[in-house]
């Protein structure tokens, strides 16, 4: 495991300022009741943004036809002190925003020790989630997710908050033009506030961020805004199931871990899972959303004890490339602890690791791009003793190496035919593994 960090690159690096004798920059205030000269306010919904160009904006008409039960709506507001601030109130959405975007701003001068720091009040957020992004260049963009500390200062009235710049930045990342500066995205339902922001070149963080370079390798529960009320009873529930399948004498032979593709095989698969599967009473531990990290925590919390399968299949990492955009090597490197960990776990199971699946349409697409380097870095880690690699993506794909909405119909996840397609391609390596003598 150490061997797999090492790889990762852990130095930030900071372009320095054109001058070293030149003064600082003074700080970059993006909106103190009105927005910096060249910035604009706007509310962001999934396909759309809408200016805020009075004392409000709905976006409601640009949103109905997909979600007819959605709204959005961004007002000027009443601000700590009487000041002027933004209120953003959204209903059964995935995605709003407040955004600050306009003329290029050059984010170079505050990475290094600087701060981002804003006033927020949280007025509703039990059924939503908040997340904070800053541009990091063209196309570019990194986040902190504020799901859990927002639900809890739901209600506490005005809070300031600082955030390290270094939330926001990854090596390679090009701060010298952006466009986009500043967004605080919501997702379910919720009504949040936001006044005063700024960029400093110092300040003292008072909210914690995770490290982009080991997030991936540190246990932590899913804690999404949809993700809450479900994950943990799931994970208990499947606790459950394995103590009874054991105290009725029949331990599963087979064990999947993964994320919602894996736990696919309890939906669209099940048909599938029953002609192939069932037959060495499987059990299927996967959990829609789940990043390498998430599956590390429910290792570390029993998911697998007192179970001896002879083969578990690992498929993990593509929910880091979503959202998150990990490196390749950083996920990587969480897959990697997986296997150490179900190593430890199961000494005498074989673990059968599987290629991430392809995903987007074309095999230039950004995220397949990330996968397939992601895909690269994973026959090392296979030992041929009790870890054995397996790439069935060629299966899954046309021979031009197109994505089929056939047998993916989001680009992601597979239906019945993929499953079948998967089955079928897996079924020999994995016939051989559960036929070799115990370990």
């Amino acid at each position: 495991m150490r061997r797999a960090l090492a790889a990762i690159p852990l130095t930030l690096a900071f372009l320095p300022l054109s001058s070293t004798s030149a003064a600082p920059p003074p700080a970059l205030v993006l909106f103190d009741g009105t927005p910096r000269p060249g910035i604009a306010v706007a509310a962001l919904a999934p396909d759309s943004v809408h200016p805020l160009q009075g004392e409000r904006v709905d976006a409601d008409a640009g949103i109905r036809a997909k979600f007819p039960n959605g709204a959005i709506a961004l007002a000027r507001s009443d601000g700590p002190g009487g000041a002027p601030a933004l209120t953003l109130r959204w209903k059964d959405i995935w995605k709003s925003g407040i955004l600050l975007q306009g003329a290029p701003q050059d984010l170079r001068p505050y990475l290094a020790r600087g701060t981002l720091a804003f006033d927020l009040k949280v007025d509703a957020l039990a059924q939503g989630g908040i997340m904070f992004k800053v541009g990091c260049g063209e196309g570019c963009e990194r986040h902190v997710s504020h799901v859990v500390p927002g639900r809890a200062a739901e209600g506490q009235g005005w809070r300031r908050v600082v955030l390290s710049m270094s939330c926001f930045a990854r090596d390679g990342d090009d701060f010298k033009a952006v466009r986009r500066p500043f967004l605080l995205e919501g997702t379910g339902s919720g009504e949040v506030a936001i006044a005063n922001v700024v960029f400093s070149q110092g300040g003292t963080p008072n909210t914690p961020c995770p490290d982009w370079r080991t997030v991936a390798v540190t246990p932590d529960m899913l804690n999404e805004s949809w993700s809450i009320s479900w994950w943990l009873p799931r994970h208990r529930q499947k606790l459950e199931d394995a103590k009874r399948m054991v105290a009725a004498g029949r331990g599963p032979q087979l064990v999947f871990i993964g994320d919602s593709i894996t736990e696919g095989w309890g939906k669209d698969g099940a048909a599938v899972w029953q002609q192939y599967y069932a037959r060495h009473d499987a059990m299927e531990f996967g959990f829609g959303g789940d990043r390498t990290e998430n599956v590390l925590w429910r290792l570390e919390h029993g998911a697998l004890d007192g179970l001896a399968p002879k083969v578990a299949v690992l498929m993990v990492g593509t929910n880091n490339t979503g959202r998150r955009s990990d490196f390749p090597a950083i996920t990587a490197a969480g897959i990697a602890r997986n296997i150490d960990e179900i190593k430890q776990r199961l000494p005498h199971t074989r673990i059968l690791l599987l290629a991430i699946f392809p995903r987007d349409a074309a095999p230039d697409g950004p995220l397949r791009r990330i996968n397939d380097a992601i895909n690269a870095r994973l026959p090392a880690l296979a030992d041929g003793r009790q870890v054995f690699f397996l790439d069935v993506n060629r299966a899954l794909l046309r021979p031009d190496g197109t994505l089929s909405e056939d047998i993916m119909p989001d680009l992601l996840h597979p239906n019945a035919a993929g499953y079948a397609i998967w089955a079928r391609a897996m079924q020999p390596e994995l016939e051989r593994l559960m036929a070799l003598p115990p370990l």
